[in-house]
């Protein structure tokens, strides 16, 4: 009896949630796993892979759907790589073998928690400032003139076409032999600037102007064939992985005084000091999806949340945008409308009631798994308090699949399951990859264009039922997800439970 009250309790809660309006049926719920902070460097790899798999539970629970893991930090790779050497952030020397590939672990445990993995590379920086030798086979070593030195850092000349169709390959590489859902870049493009230093690449410029006066223009015009370029391989290679970029939060400052957009901000812009035009990339429609690092607090003088968040809104949402929040200077900042909380839950209702936006990544996982400032518990028992599927992204793909087969309910040595078959599937593309399964009461309206009565996401083809005594009616409607979760038409079954 107790299962049975549990669920009632369930379908009441998802009603008066419903009610509110709060929950999409789609949204993206990611967050980065990033090496470069050392938390990953001297592990052996059972230790490594026990801290990955505490993050991935701990985000699992959180309701977390997607997973940005870096795999690619500086030239460098934390998988089985035939480019570039193994990356020193695991065993603390580069290009040492440490025994496993982790990118092959963690697309497979996602996947086994029903989350996507995106590799998440960045392309044009060679080497960090605190790595002090290189293997031999990186590379800057093999290729020196291809790279400029700028504040201790190598970075791979964006102005020479053989390292942008290098980083390319590299890419291809990674999304042909890995199941991956998405291939992902970050904000480094030409080096953030530091004062006094100038970017040492006139030479490549005057050698290779490429019908430009303007230094600025051109390395804009380097950044853009690369990101145009990329993006065709990733979709060239397997036209369901997502290409998305994580650019810096503010493109462009309209104190300017030009006729660029530009947001009433101060600071650090994309697009004048890192040359990354993302609205261009999102005109072109190069992105499958954009997702700016909006890690400011709200009521911030130099770049307010709220006020970025509708920029972006505004200006980027012509291909799916999900916004960057920051854990830690969320729960250190206080909501200036209700002094006794921080800012989590405001910043995450701006986001989820702006048009346009469809989700949001959290820097960063393990901030997520120590549950700082009760953000984890705050995600998964309020804002992700029932499964969402993906955003759809109809461009890449809009049809859906076949509905699952011969659907029953049927009594195990261990409790009475739904089974049900795969659909039939003429292409990858239109294979199921997973199943949604809602659940009904008895008199309630069948309807599952909400998530109100969504029970879960499986790749499995069965689901456990709460059987007790076989006295309350309900019904379980099952729907087939693609790659895309392009979602099929429902199968109903109706027990009791």
């Amino acid at each position: 009896m107790k299962k049975i009250l549990l669920l009632l309790l369930f379908i009441y809660n998802i009603g008066v949630y419903a009610q509110l309006g709060s929950t999409p049926k789609r949204e993206f719920r990611g967050t980065w796993i990033q090496c470069v902070n050392g938390q990953f460097q001297g592990l052996t790899a059972l230790e490594m892979q026990q801290n990955l798999t505490k993050q991935l539970d701990m985000c699992q629970a959180a309701g977390i759907n997607a997973v940005m893991f870096q795999v690619r930090a500086e030239g460098d790779a934390l998988y089985q790589s035939n480019y570039e050497p193994w990356s020193r952030f695991l065993t603390g020397t580069q290009g040492q073998n440490p025994g496993w590939d982790p990118l092959a672990w963690m697309v497979a445990q996602c996947h086994k928690r029903n989350m996507e993995i995106h590799a998440w590379i960045n392309p044009f920086r060679a080497k960090t400032k605190g790595t002090k030798e290189l293997a031999s086979t990186h590379p800057y070593v093999q290729h020196p003139e291809r790279f400029f030195n700028y504040d201790g850092q190598y970075i791979f000349d964006p102005g020479l076409d053989v390292n942008r169709r290098y980083i390319c390959s590299v890419a291809k590489d990674i999304v042909s032999r890995y199941d991956v859902d998405g291939l992902h870049i970050d904000d480094y493009f030409y080096p953030y600037p530091v004062s006094g230093v100038v970017i040492p690449d006139q030479k490549t410029f005057q050698e290779n102007p490429n019908g430009f006066v303007n230094i600025q223009d051109w390395r804009r015009y380097n950044v853009n064939s690369f990101v145009q370029m990329l993006s065709e391989t990733v979709h060239q290679t397997k036209p369901w992985v997502k290409f998305g970029v994580s650019p810096f939060g503010i493109y462009h400052n309209a104190k300017n005084g030009d006729n660029l957009p530009g947001s009433e901000t101060r600071g650090l812009q994309c697009y004048d000091d890192l040359y990354a035009d993302v609205l261009f990339w999102v005109d072109k429609e190069w992105v499958d999806y954009t997702m700016p690092q909006l890690y400011w607090e709200m009521g911030h003088k130099s770049a307010d949340y709220e006020r970025l968040v509708k920029w972006w809104a505004r200006y980027a949402s012509k291909r799916p945008l999900y916004i960057g929040q920051d854990v830690e200077r969320s729960v250190k900042a206080v909501d200036a409308n209700n002094p006794t909380r921080n800012q989590q839950a405001p910043k995450l209702d701006i986001a989820r009631t702006t048009r346009g936006v469809q989700g949001n990544c959290f820097w960063y996982s393990a901030a997520l798994t120590k549950n700082t400032g009760n953000y984890a518990y705050e995600l998964q028992e309020d804002y992700h308090l029932f499964p969402a599927l993906q955003p759809a992204m109809p461009f890449i793909d809009d049809k859906a699949p076949g509905k699952p087969a011969k659907v029953k309910a049927i009594w195990m040595p261990d409790g009475y399951f739904l089974f049900w078959t795969a659909p039939k599937a003429k292409s990858e593309m239109d294979h199921a990859r997973q199943y949604a399964i809602y659940c009904f009461a008895k008199g309630e309206k069948i309807d599952i264009s909400s998530p109100d009565h969504l029970l879960t996401i499986t790749s499995k083809t069965m689901y456990k039922l709460p059987y007790q005594h076989g006295q309350e009616k309900f019904t379980y409607v099952v729907t087939a997800l693609d790659r895309l979760q392009n979602e099929s038409k429902p199968v109903k079954k109706k027990v009791k439970l």
